[in-house]
């Protein structure tokens, strides 16, 4: 079993990454984590190769995604919450699913992805509103043929209580972990 990990976090040690470090411990298979603030990876430039052709005309590190998609059987998207969203970094990173679209509904073309099973973790010390987040990484995970996806995990009071001592989130993170190493 092979899980990708697309990880919107831009602390190295930060809260969604002690999440992802209890996940990553509890998969079955193999793993690749993208860490959208250290990845070469350019954001969309919206410059129409897709609606014509198959892949992307930007030659960089989402090369290795596509293919890490295309091969994968489960996707976790982890970010921490900003202004309600998740990162802006991952929204680059996230923006090159636009070949996936393309394929669908210009090309009109399958798009060559298994089904897949999903997760979604959000951290942050703010408010507690996580819907706009969710809602934007379930489409997210659509375009990569990623429809059977779990409750979200959230951890919102990080500025008081760390995620990796969150036992709401802990629990919700074995959850994940159960649900993931389950298989299709």
């Amino acid at each position: 079993m092979k899980t990708l990990i697309l990880n919107g976090s831009p602390r190295v040690h930060g809260d969604t990454v002690s999440l992802i470090g209890r996940l990553v411990k509890a998969l079955d298979g193999e793993y690749r984590i993208v860490d959208a603030y250290r990845s070469n990876i350019s954001p969309c430039l919206d410059c129409r190769y897709c609606r014509k052709n198959k892949g992307c005309a930007i030659r960089d590190e989402m090369q290795e995604v596509y293919s890490y998609i295309e091969d994968c059987d489960n996707i976790v998207i982890a970010s921490p919450i900003y202004f309600s969203e998740l990162t802006g970094k991952l929204l680059d990173l996230a923006s090159r699913l636009q070949t996936y679209y393309c394929g669908r509904f210009f090309r009109k073309e399958e798009i060559g992805i298994a089904p897949k099973k999903g997760a979604v973790i959000l951290v942050g010390g703010g408010d507690g509103r996580f819907e706009k987040a969710y809602e934007t990484a379930c489409t997210l995970m659509h375009q990569m043929n990623c429809f059977s996806i779990d409750e979200v995990v959230c951890s919102f009071n990080t500025d008081v209580v760390p995620a990796a001592r969150d036992k709401k989130a802990l629990e919700g993170i074995d959850r994940i972990a159960g649900f993931l190493n389950a298989g299709r």
